[in-house]
């Protein structure tokens, strides 16, 4: 601590508690480093701030498009054992390529704010438990694909990943609209643009079928 800061606290002891905060947290005590706020470094103070400058919409958005991103990724998985198609096959692993580290990176965003990442349901019985969600298959709509084989699990998976897409397209425009964290919009506006163009590449698909 440099003598300055020494003699600045000495001083803030006499000073009422509101006036020492102030004065303290200017010689590097407790509080935020304001310098950092609204900065792109990447200090820990830098990073705390921008952990915190989120709202309830981020934190929705994150929960539920992990739960939307597992389901997409369960059936791409099936696809890649149960399509006949390759062009089938190559757009599911892109869907799990392009998905799976999003996961990843949204729980990282539930993890800093404190809140829960939800339970991977996937592979088990329980797909109704986020039904409510746009575009969510329900457990018997996944026990169908997971039956299906050939040509016709293609079609189906193709119908199935449009509408789950869609869903997830209207969940990102949500967010784009009532999001604060400014990572969280930008994923809900690359989602937006993928997916928009996977789904008209599958309502091509459809149309050769």
């Amino acid at each position: 601590m440099t003598a300055s800061c020494k003699l600045i606290r000495r001083t803030a002891l006499a000073a009422t508690a509101g006036m020492a905060a102030l004065v303290l947290s200017a010689c590097g005590g407790g509080g935020h480093d304001m310098g950092s706020m609204g900065s792109g470094s990447a200090s820990p103070s830098a990073s705390a701030s921008a952990a915190g400058a989120h709202n309830d919409a981020d934190v929705s958005f994150a929960t539920e498009m992990i739960q939307h991103h597992r389901q997409a990724v369960e059936m791409a998985e099936l696809a890649d054992s149960r399509a006949s198609s390759q062009e089938v096959k190559g757009l599911a692993a892109k869907i799990k390529g392009a998905q799976d580290p999003e996961i990843k990176t949204m729980s990282g965003w539930l993890t800093a704010w404190g809140e829960e990442v939800p339970a991977d349901m996937s592979g088990m019985e329980g797909h109704d438990m986020s039904s409510g969600m746009p575009g969510m298959m329900s457990s018997e709509d996944m026990d169908n694909l997971e039956k299906g084989s050939g040509a016709e699990f293609d079609k189906m998976f193709l119908e199935m990943m449009v509408e789950h897409h869609e869903g997830a397209v209207s969940m990102a425009k949500t967010e784009k609209a009532n999001g604060e964290y400014g990572p969280a919009v930008k994923l809900a506006d690359d989602v937006i643009t993928a997916q928009t163009a996977e789904i008209e590449q599958m309502g091509k698909m459809l149309g050769k079928s």
